[in-house]
Parts: C-alpha cells; structure tokens; sequence
C-alpha cells in the first residue's frame, strides 16, 4: 500500500470524527435529538473508517470486514431510528 492510501484512510477517519464531534457539541447546546442520532451515527462511521485503516493498512492479514461492515450497519440503524422515532 502506498503512502497516499494510509493517508486517505487516516483524513475519513480524522473528518467522521470531527463531524461526530461538531454534532455532540450540538447537542449539547441545543438540546436536539436529532443531533444525538445524528453524532452517534458519524461516531460509528469514523469507527468504520478506523477498522477500514486497520483493515488494509495495519493488519492486512487479519480479516476485519464483519466489524466493519457491523459498524456501517449500526450507524446506518442509529441515523433511520432518529430519523423515524424523533419527527415532531
């Protein structure tokens, strides 16, 4: 793998956490819902992006595509519950 590659990986990781991040603060100001969902769903992104990393970069031998793709689904889940279950 190249340099360019780890670095890619590293800055989806690095702007998944920052939006998580950006969206708890949010919520913690105003109080939203929907920034809740919204903040664990970008949470669990970046943790995808994470095992994306360590997936192709770190541990090329090891098999880590059940926990990513878990990982995806959950966030995936987290966002539609909010979205369904928090409409006013």
């Amino acid at each position: 793998m190249s340099t360019f590659e780890a670095i890619v990986y590293l800055l989806c990781f690095i702007s998944g956490a920052l939006c998580a991040y950006l969206l708890f603060v949010a919520f913690a100001r105003q109080k939203r819902q929907l920034f809740l969902w919204s903040a664990i769903c970008f949470s669990l992104l970046a943790l995808n992006n994470l095992l994306v990393f360590l997936d192709i970069i770190i541990l090329p031998n090891i098999n880590l595509l059940p926990y990513r793709l878990f990982a995806s689904l959950a966030a995936v889940i987290v966002l539609l519950y909010g979205f369904i279950w928090e409409i006013e």
